[in-house]
């Protein structure tokens, strides 16, 4: 699943794609994508004769704002973005196609038909599901030290979930947690209540480390991920553990070892990341 870092790249290269072309027609070719308002044709609707002004992104979710509404678009596993002319052909698995005046088209791609958009009036998409309730943003002053000490306090969970729960933070998921949690050499079983301030300090600084290199290397390349323009990114190269099971830690030496925490495949190293924390 695209995170934080690999969003923020399809959200820079379609903004510089697509901003101020006047929408045309909208064709949805898997109506349970959208999640709202129900009926499709009122989603399609709303959007003809609109321009696509901004694109923003809160946590893993784009949101295209024209002169009336903010569409919310989440990629979920393996969407994808591309900006194409109209004239070229419709490639399998094209679920949407927001057709612009100039004669090009942005499509959307999704094997696994997971994808989801939301349209809501602009000013009130953030009162609403899927963004209602979400934690702060890792690069914002609404990250602080305090307020992670604060969530971290108050749950039982193992440190893995802990951080995936989009609550406590957003735009993380399962390769920057292990990645971050590599680099503040905290087991990733680790209760997320018996970290220590120092540790937690670490921490707080090596989310926002980790996802600022990656943001800037364009992501990481994991199974189909590539941008809006056919790029791949390339911090897979620079990931410590993630994926890098049996292979020797770029630290110590170590093979890595991976295991199962809350229901998802977590890489780490057992000697830089002791479960007792020495």
């Amino acid at each position: 699943m695209p995170e934080l870092p690999e969003v923020e790249t399809v959200r820079k290269t379609l903004e510089s794609l697509v901003i101020g072309k006047e929408i045309s027609k909208v064709s949805i070719y898997w109506p349970k994508m959208v999640k709202h308002p129900v009926e499709v044709e009122q989603f399609t609707d709303a959007l003809h004769g609109q321009h696509i002004l901004e694109i923003g992104r809160r946590g893993k979710f784009l949101i295209f704002y024209t002169e009336d509404f903010a569409m919310i678009s989440h990629l979920r596993m393996e969407g994808k973005y591309g900006v194409y002319s109209s004239e070229l052909p419709v490639e399998k698995h094209t679920h949407a196609i927001f057709s612009f005046t100039d004669g090009s088209e942005m499509r959307y791609k999704d094997v696994r038909k997971f994808g989801t958009f939301h349209l809501y009036l602009k000013g009130s998409e953030f009162k609403e599901p899927p963004l209602i309730g979400l934690g702060p943003e890792p690069f914002s002053e609404e990250f602080t030290l305090d307020g992670l000490k604060e969530k971290l306090a108050k749950t039982s969970r193992k440190i893995k979930p802990a951080l995936l729960d989009q609550k406590v933070l957003v735009g993380l998921g399962n390769i920057y947690v292990d990645e971050a949690l590599f680099r503040s050499n905290i087991h990733p079983e680790r209760i997320a209540s018996s970290l220590s301030e120092k540790e937690i300090e670490t921490l707080h600084q090596e989310i926002i480390q980790t996802l600022a290199e990656a943001v800037e290397k364009g992501g990481s390349t994991i199974r189909s991920y590539i941008n809006s323009q056919g790029q791949i990114g390339m911090f897979q190269l620079e990931l410590y553990v993630y994926g890098r099971q049996n292979e020797p830690c770029k630290k110590c030496g170590t093979l890595l070892e991976k295991t199962v925490v809350g229901g998802r495949g977590t890489h780490f190293c057992p000697n830089c990341q002791k479960l007792n924390g020495k």
